[in-house]
Formats: C-alpha cells, sequence, structure tokens
C-alpha cells in the first residue's frame, strides 16, 4: 500500500493544495522524513498550529515507521502535563513551547510505555477533552483509508475536494484532508475566524465538500453574505455534535444541501450521512450508514433490535480503530459508542442521545438532547445545555444552563414558553443563565465543567436562602 510520501510524490506537479507552492511543499515534507529518519520506531508528538507546517510533518511521520501522536496547540499546561505523562513521547515535535518545556521537565520517564501494535505505525487521534480526560484513539493509515473510500462510495466521487474550517489534529479536519489528499481532489485551508471575516468569499466552492459543527453553521446563517457563499457549496457536512430543529429549517430556507452526519474518533468520522436531497425534502435524520460499516442496534448487549426501535447501537467497520492509546480493543469487533438510537423503516439512523448523558429524575428516563430542542424552538436562547445532579428525592434534578438572547429575558419567560410541550417530569427544575457555555472547537461542551458551574450556583443559591 503507498505510503503518505507516495501519494504526495504523485500529486506534487497537480494544484491540489490550493494557496501554496507544491514544489516547496514536497521539499519541505522530504527533509522531515529525513530528520526523522531513525531504525527503532519513535513516539513523535506533534504539535503544530501552522497548518502547512502541520501537514508536512504529518505526512513525514506517518511515512516511516513511527507512531505519531497529534496534540491541540491551544491545550494547557495541566492537560500537557496529562499528555505528556501518558505519550511518553520521544519527540516532541511543532511550535507549542508549553508542550516542549514540560516534556524536556520529564524527558526522563520511569516506565516507557510500549506501543502495542499489530500492524506496524500508528496515528493517534485524540478525543475525550469534553471529559476533562484526554485520550488518544489508535488509528492505522489503513483504517483512516477504509473511511474514506466508504465515503468516495456512498457520494459516488473519485475525486473528493474539501474546504477546511476545522482544526487538522482533530479526526474532522484531519478526515477532510485525507479524503482530498488520497482521491486527487483539491483541499483549501481557511481557518474559519477568516471564512467569517471575509476571505475567499470571490472563491467558488460549488464543487467542494466543507464540514461544519452546529454553531458554525448558525454563525454562517446569520449572516446573509456568507448564506449565500454556504449554498454554492457541493455539500456542507454537519457533524461533531447535536444539531436542532430550527437549525436545520433555517439551512432548509437558505437551500444549504447539508448532510447530517454521525461518527466519531473511533471510527475515522462518519458512518452515517444524510444525503442534501434528502435533507431539503425534510429528512432529519443522520440518514443511511456508509458501505463500509454495519449498525446493529441491542437493548442491551444482547439480542438485536428491530426498526424503530429504540435501543444502544453497536458498530462494526473497516474504519474501527484498533482501541485507546495504550490498550487494544477487545477481540469483538463490535464497537459500542455510548449513543442510543434507532434504524427506521428506510435505514436511516436516528440519534436520541447518549446513555451515560441519559438522567434518571423521579423514576423516568430524560435525554437532554430533546429538553435542548424545546428550549431552543422558543428563540429565547442562544444556547443552552440539559444536565442532572444528584437530588436525595428526585434521584437526579434537572437543571438547564443557557445564554438568553437577551439580557431581559427571565428563565419564567421560557418556562411559560414551553409549557405544555414536554411532560411534566422532563421539565427542568432550575435553571442557570450564563453569558457563554463551554464548548470545544468542534461545538461540544464540556460536561464535566458546566456540572461544576451549574454545582457551584445551586450550592451559592442555598446558601443565600440559608
Amino acid at each position: 500500500m503507498d505510503t503518505p510520501l507516495d501519494y504526495l510524490r504523485k500529486n506534487s506537479q497537480d494544484n491540489w493544495l490550493l494557496g501554496y507552492d507544491l514544489v516547496e511543499f514536497l521539499s519541505l515534507t522530504e527533509a522531515l522524513v529525513r530528520e526523522f529518519a531513525n531504525p527503532n520506531p519513535q513516539k513523535i508528538l506533534l504539535v503544530e498550529s501552522d497548518p502547512i507546517s502541520f501537514l508536512a510533518s504529518f505526512i513525514a511521520a506517518c511515512s516511516t515507521e513511527h507512531h505519531v501522536f497529534l496534540g491541540n496547540p491551544a491545550w494547557g499546561s495541566s492537560e500537557w502535563q496529562q499528555v505528556v505523562d501518558l505519550v511518553q513521547p520521544n519527540i516532541v515535535w511543532g511550535n507549542c513551547e508549553v508542550a516542549k518545556q514540560i516534556y524536556t521537565n520529564k524527558c526522563q520517564f520511569e516506565h516507557q510505555i510500549p506501543v502495542e501494535s499489530p500492524t506496524g505505525s500508528l496515528i493517534m487521534i485524540p478525543t475525550g477533552g469534553t471529559s476533562g480526560k484526554i485520550r488518544f484513539v489508535m488509528h492505522t493509515w489503513e483504517t483512516l483509508l477504509a473511511s474514506v473510500q466508504g465515503f468516495q462510495e456512498y457520494f459516488q466521487l473519485k475525486e473528493v475536494n474539501s474546504i477546511c474550517v476545522l482544526p487538522l489534529f482533530h479526526i474532522s479536519g484531519l478526515m477532510q484532508f485525507i479524503r482530498s489528499f488520497t482521491s486527487g481532489g483539491q483541499f483549501l485551508i481557511l481557518p474559519f475566524q477568516e471564512l467569517k471575516a471575509g476571505k475567499w468569499y470571490n472563491f467558488d466552492p460549488k464543487r467542494f465538500f466543507i464540514s461544519l459543527v452546529p454553531t458554525q453553521l448558525q454563525s454562517l446563517l446569520s449572516n446573509s453574505t456568507l448564506t449565500t457563499w454556504l449554498s454554492h457549496c457541493q455539500t456542507v457536512l454537519l457533524g461533531g455534535a447535536p444539531a436542532w430543529f430550527e437549525l436545520f429549517e433555517k439551512a432548509r430556507f437558505n437551500n444549504i444541501k447539508l448532510a447530517p452526519t454521525y461518527g466519531m474518533t473511533e471510527t475515522a468520522s462518519q458512518i452515517a450521512t444524510l444525503k442534501p436531497e434528502s435533507f431539503l425534502n425534510g429528512n432529519n435524520s443522520s440518514g443511511k450508514i456508509l458501505p463500509h460499516a454495519k449498525v446493529l442496534i441491542f437493548p442491551e448487549k444482547g439480542k438485536v433490535l428491530n426498526s424503530q426501535q429504540i435501543g444502544l447501537i453497536a458498530i462494526q467497520s473497516s474504519s474501527l480503530a484498533l482501541g485507546y492509546y495504550p490498550k487494544l480493543f477487545p477481540e469483538s469487533e463490535i464497537f459500542y459508542p455510548d449513543d442510543i438510537g434507532f434504524l427506521d423503516f428506510e435505514g436511516h439512523l436516528n440519534i436520541v442521545g447518549r446513555s451515560s448523558d441519559k438522567i434518571i429524575s423521579g423514576g423516568e428516563n430524560v435525554y437532554p438532547c430533546e429538553v435542548e430542542a424545546v428550549i431552543r424552538a422558543t428563540d429565547l436562547v442562544l444556547d443552552v445545555s440539559v444536565i442532572g445532579l444528584p437530588d436525595s428525592y428526585w434521584g437526579q434534578i434537572i437543571i438547564a444552563v443557557y445564554t438568553p438572547c437577551q439580557s431581559n429575558i427571565s428563565s419564567l419567560q421560557i418556562k411559560q414558553a414551553i409549557e405544555g410541550k414536554l411532560s411534566r417530569y422532563k421539565l427542568p427544575k432550575i435553571w442557570i443563565p450564563v453569558d457563554t457555555l463551554p464548548r470545544n472547537e468542534q461545538g461540544k461542551v464540556n460536561r464535566k465543567l458546566l456540572e461544576e458551574i451549574a454545582l457551584s450556583r445551586v450550592n451559592r443559591a442555598v446558601m443565600d436562602h440559608g
């Protein structure tokens, strides 16, 4: 199988990396291959904020026998401490001085953690930051290519052209690069803030895919010029976090060729995607399963459920990761991602929520996504997240943490607006206004931090009322 460097040499004379000199890029990458040359497999922690330097370093590292760990340059010192302790790298490569300093201070590790790899070099992609514990998902070049091939077959494409506004160290941005890079398509790096500021308005996106998270889509749809630009894109992939009904309706109204997706780092991005024509016709599901994957629905880890029956989602896929560093997954080829959903009669995957996010209040099951959608539909909030905290009477008490559209909007107004739209046991009992919700770059709420904020506010209210 061709290495990433082989793909680069084949494409070096083509205009695939838009806006950059490809001869210089090839020269930079080959120099890095020589820099990384070592007969013994090394653990390379790649922390590079410049996208071109990141791509050259990534291609070079993956073309050797080394294991490459992708780092987020925005991590703080406590996160880097956690990562360095976990990875125990041989090399920290890039322009992140915090990571380098922590590595220098701990360059002598007591027990070097071996890398279990049945297939050679590994690509370690970070995940789990929303829970406060960073993990690295162990992929190979082959598992990433399996995802690309499933994508090409599903959309009936030979070449995939991509506009990347998402971070390259994350699976969502990385897979956009790999799809274009390995299919002979074009790749445009366009940081989201530059897109919002008007750069590349004159760029015609009609042959290009773009991937967004829901908060980014919401932001672009608030600008008429950007909305028009977005409507010209071939397909707008949407994932990373749950979307909501009103966002879908606004996208349809503006004829955005949206493709909601379901996937995760462990599956090398999406394993289900709704095609734009189905979305524009009113379908709000996550779409059909891509050809490289299979989804089963279980009541528990046991008997398979039929169509329309809600249960635990289980995934089989050729793009499935090998495990979480440093451990391989068990022998079973089925992966349980902690999500609840069902397959409808047409084979579309519908996501209900996360099993671990489920709130049990008064003996009743409540899924935050449903409650959040109803609150958003009031148009009284800019953002909202629903969580459960322990309660001696209810078991768990439902709490809505929200950002109001205007400072004078009260929780009473929101409660009145959702009256009768949810069963009473699903209604939040505590409402906490905040300026912003703690979300990461992919739009996912940091639930651990959110729970800390909510608990602090609740305890303060109890003390104030004596």
